[in-house]
């Protein structure tokens, strides 16, 4: 018997983002699912979105809707979707800027019943080239890295390769078990915006839990359309670099405290040569201050957030 997968998706204000995912979602080969979106955007994004979205996919997949009663981020968006639709067997969250491939959740769905309890795949850009294969955490600088990013169009990689070097998922695709959330519990809802997938998945492993890879799900990812951390550096959204700096050293400050001193300044040295060298002054500043609020422990929703 086929598991029952339930997609869940948070949007923040992108309609047309999520009404592009669906539309891919409805060429899925894989049948046995429904989609829970959770709207962090407020009544009229709920409202906006509402007006665009079937009940139902043309082969019969529900689609519900969830107003998040505040923007609590990422992280509480997906535990909304989640806590949602208790009756699934499996969860593929999806970032609301992604076009998953016809085979990709029948390919997720494979790889998990080889006795993996959370399954990613390749993230490619718009332009076919690779965004991510995996994660890597590396404590020691407080960064993560894409594993393949930059690879050309068409890379296939060694599954086994990855599945040995990768500690985290991509965010913009990951699939989990029922037995994943049982163990690790709810999604880190401190982060609010980025690393929340990193500390996920290092709280997996800690727990034994194995992290397979699916070559043929194949998702391109639209990176950044509502965070607008995607842009060029010095055209970033200043509040995307503050809180990805600062949740770095917060991620630091968890799993790695006795090399929180080298990580800060590794990471310091990192914000100052590359946003300086481009000229992104402006994004300098709320980088060292993001790294300051993560170095003193400053987590949870921003001001400016509420």
């Amino acid at each position: 018997m086929s598991p029952h997968v339930a997609v869940v998706i948070v949007g923040y204000r992108n309609d047309g983002d999520i009404v592009r995912c669906l539309a891919a979602l409805e060429k899925s080969t894989y049948r046995d699912f429904e989609i829970v979106i959770c709207e962090n955007g407020g009544d009229a994004a709920y409202g906006a979105l509402q007006s665009r979205l079937p009940a139902a996919l043309p082969q019969g997949q529900a689609v519900h809707l969830i107003k998040a009663p505040d923007n609590g981020g990422y992280a509480s968006g997906v535990n909304l979707g989640i806590a949602g639709s208790r009756n699934a067997d499996a969860w593929w969250i999806l970032n609301p800027d992604t076009e998953p491939s016809s085979g990709a959740m029948a390919a997720l769905v494979a790889r998990a019943s080889e006795g993996f309890e959370a399954v990613g795949g390749p993230i490619h850009f718009p332009s076919g080239e690779i965004q991510s294969f995996g994660g890597v955490w590396l404590s020691w600088r407080a960064k993560g890295v894409a594993l393949g990013y930059g690879a050309a169009k068409g890379t296939r990689p060694d599954t086994a390769v990855i599945e040995a070097a990768q500690n985290y998922l991509s965010g913009a695709s990951m699939f989990v078990s029922r037995k994943f959330i049982a163990t690790v519990e709810p999604m880190n809802e401190r982060y609010f915006l980025y690393c929340e997938e990193v500390d996920w998945f290092l709280r997996a492993g800690r727990q034994g839990l194995r992290l397979g890879f699916a070559a043929d799900a194949v998702v391109i990812h639209h990176q950044g359309t509502t965070t607008g951390y995607g842009r060029p550096l010095r055209t970033r959204s200043g509040r995307a670099v503050c809180l990805d700096e600062r949740n770095k050293m917060l991620l630091t400050r968890t799993f790695s405290p006795a090399r929180l001193p080298v990580a800060a300044v590794m990471a310091l040295i990192r914000i100052v040569i590359r946003y300086a060298r481009r000229g992104a002054f402006v994004q300098l500043a709320y980088g060292i201050a993001g790294w300051f609020m993560g170095l003193i422990g400053r987590s949870g929703i921003p001001r400016w957030a509420r």
